[in-house]
């Protein structure tokens, strides 16, 4: 495995001092005259290498340095409040001998040898040393446990080589503690969720495929150990296309004791396909009853937004109900204001489509959406509503329109007192919904909504349905009362029940949990700060300006900075007062201050220079001209989970000003 060339020197580094850390140079050499003076002849005056190494293996050196290595593992950083254990993730020159593992608990691991036929990357070059190329990431859940693979170029065979262990237990009926046996595992039908990313040079990321891997083959392979090739399929409109093979090598640890027969593991798997199936069919006959129910109440309702069924990014429909399942973020949020704003600092971007026609519809399973870190309105909607329903709220998904008849969802959150607020979950705003009265008379004063919201067709959770059947599915009119029955029609909690509830279908994926940041904020902030500092020094000498910068005033900005987040954040304005007169103070009499925020979701500094020259206030800083003129840029990265971020940036100039 080559390392690039500023990895290999770090790793060289740290060799050097780890070795004179032991002091082994001192100890060779003392070695070393030993055996001359000892083991030498006069007239001998070579010694071989094999000599040398014979003769520090023997005194005990290359034990003592061989004892002071530790193998550090690579893992997911999560805080997991039902599985304490940090996944492990080996890479290709590991073994199982190398890492800490429970010899009480049952293992899977699951190594990938390696990919084939992905045709699209036929004609791709192989990568210079140090070159940036786009690559392929491979990322993993299975009960709680979250796994990413090393960047592998993009290539028609990507070189992937890497080991995951996966931890296989039941948390139900006492058996935590217990080493699962063959028959218990049979039992857990929980898929391994695999899903590949494509990072591009510039950063953007790119969902290829979305796989669900039935792993229990291996519980009727001959000491527990197979081989499988997986086909993936493309996403959205491309499902039916296959994108590339995954050879696969799964391995149980401890090797199992007794393993099952492949009839009985394939009479197991057919008959949970076959529950799941007779389930499936179930709800669908009682939705389309449903449905014709809700029509018979009023024929306009035809026309409303009311969601029942929706595809997945393998085009499969799957009860809109199931998109959404209470998530607990561990100490990675704590307020529900702070998970509206991680979501909103998530990107957003449509399903794509080729050629014209409208929208494509795609809602992204969780793993999809976060490994990706960008979606659709409806993926940060159904993502927001899980984190609110983990808070205690009682949260909604609402599907309507906005403006123009643009098909919207966004998420409501019902008080004990009876307020209806709304959740933008692509800005982050909060609105309170206060209903306008159709029948009152024109002259009274009715509230004016605030939010962009026009139409709404239906509310849903992962374990309420409700079709809006009210006279009009105007939302500024809407009454909110999800108990009256005149008002709503509710589908039956048992019918979503029977499809949507945890384990209720093997069809379901399940929901991973929210992973740490990966990001150093300090060390991200200098760099987009170092490298916007020299695009501006470089346009401003395009147009015949010198550039003198001021590292003191660069600095007064950070507060302004960290109070804008706090009001995205909070929507409580504080700080302010402070950084003003700090400003005053910075800038002598007779000179002028100008400075302009803005505000990104990602990290690329030219693309973040390029979009602030297009704002006149912010050019009119950066090619300021005058006297005494001193300019002061300050980035600001503010982390959050799955390694979104929000960049705050603000260009500022002082000079003299000469009338």
């Amino acid at each position: 495995m080559s390392l690039p060339p500023e990895k290999a020197s770090e790793l060289k580094q740290l060799i050097h001092q780890q070795l004179s850390k032991m002091d082994v140079h001192g100890r060779i050499r003392e070695i070393l005259a030993e055996t001359i003076r000892e083991e030498l002849a006069p007239d001998q005056q070579h010694l071989s290498t094999e000599d040398l190494i014979k003769a520090l293996r023997r005194r005990g050196i290359i034990d003592d340095v061989m004892k002071e290595l530790h193998f550090v593992t690579d893992s997911v950083e999560q805080e997991l409040p039902s599985s304490p254990k940090q996944p492990i993730c080996f890479d290709r020159q590991s073994t199982l001998k190398k890492t800490n593992i429970d010899p009480t608990r049952r293992y899977l691991y699951l190594q990938v040898l390696g990919g084939k036929a992905f045709l699209e990357h036929l004609q791709e070059p192989e990568p210079l040393p140090g070159q940036v190329c786009s690559t392929f990431t491979l990322c993993l859940h299975y009960r709680n446990q979250r796994f990413r693979s090393k960047p592998v170029p993009c290539a028609c065979e990507p070189d992937f080589h890497d080991g995951f262990l996966l931890e296989v237990h039941r948390e139900s009926l006492g058996d935590g503690t217990r080493m699962a046996d063959s028959t218990t595992m049979l039992s857990i039908s929980d898929p391994i969720h695999m899903v590949l990313i494509k990072t591009d040079i510039f950063g953007e990321t790119t969902l290829v495929a979305s796989y669900f891997l039935e792993w229990r083959s291996v519980l009727g392979s001959e000491n527990g150990v197979t081989s499988l090739t997986v086909e993936l399929m493309g996403v959205g409109t491309e499902s039916k296309v296959s994108v590339g093979i995954l050879n696969i090598k799964l391995e149980m640890y401890p090797p199992l004791n007794q393993t099952l027969s492949q009839e009985v593991v394939n009479t197991q798997l057919a008959l949970e396909r076959q529950k799941t199936a007779e389930k499936e069919r179930l709800f669908l006959v009682y939705a389309k009853q449903w449905w014709r129910e809700y029509l018979q109440i009023r024929p306009s309702h035809n026309s409303r937004l009311v969601k029942i069924f929706a595809q997945d990014e393998n085009g499969i429909n799957r009860p809109v109900c199931s998109y959404v399942k209470p998530l607990r973020a561990g100490r990675l949020l704590d307020t529900p204001r702070q998970a509206a704003r991680f979501v909103n600092v998530l990107g957003y971007e449509r399903a794509p489509v080729i050629g014209g026609g409208g929208k494509q519809e795609q809602w992204c399973t969780l793993l999809a959406f976060l490994c990706r870190n960008k979606g659709d309105c409806e993926d940060h909607a159904n993502l927001l509503c899980s984190l609110l329903l983990g808070y205690g709220l009682e949260a909604f998904v609402c599907v309507g329109t906005k403006a123009k008849g643009v098909p919207h969802a966004w998420v409501m959150t019902c008080g004990t007192d009876g307020t209806i607020t709304f959740w933008e979950s692509l800005t982050g705003h909060r609105y309170i919904h206060k209903p306008t009265n159709p029948d009152e008379p024109p002259v009274a004063e009715q509230p004016k909504p605030l939010y962009p919201y026009r139409t709404i067709g239906c509310v849903f959770n992962h374990q309420m349905f409700l079709g809006n059947c009210q006279p009009s599915d105007a939302v500024e009119t809407c009454v909110f009362d999800l108990n009256d029955e005149s008002k709503w029609k509710p589908m039956s909690e048992e019918a979503i029940k029977s499809v949507c509830a945890p384990g209720a279908t093997t069809s379901l994926p399940p929901f991973p949990p929210l992973c740490a940041s990966t990001i150093d904020a300090s060390v991200t902030s200098n760099e987009i700060e170092m490298q916007l500092r020299l695009l501006v020094s470089e346009h401003r000498k395009d147009l015949g300006l010198t550039t003198v910068w001021e590292d003191q005033l660069s600095y007064l900005l950070s507060p302004a900075l960290a109070s804008y987040e706090f009001e995205r954040t909070t929507s409580i304005s504080a700080g302010n007062e402070e950084f003003q007169d700090a400003i005053r103070r910075a800038v002598p009499d007779g000179h002028t201050f100008k400075g302009f925020p803005i505000h990104f979701v990602y990290r690329n500094a030219r693309r973040a220079f390029a979009t602030c020259l297009r704002s006149p206030f912010c050019e009119e800083i950066i090619c300021c001209r005058g006297d005494q003129v001193r300019l002061a840029v300050r980035v600001r990265v503010f982390t959050y989970p799955e390694s979104a971020c929000a960049v705050w940036i603000m260009f500022a100039c002082k000079y003299r000003s000469v009338l």
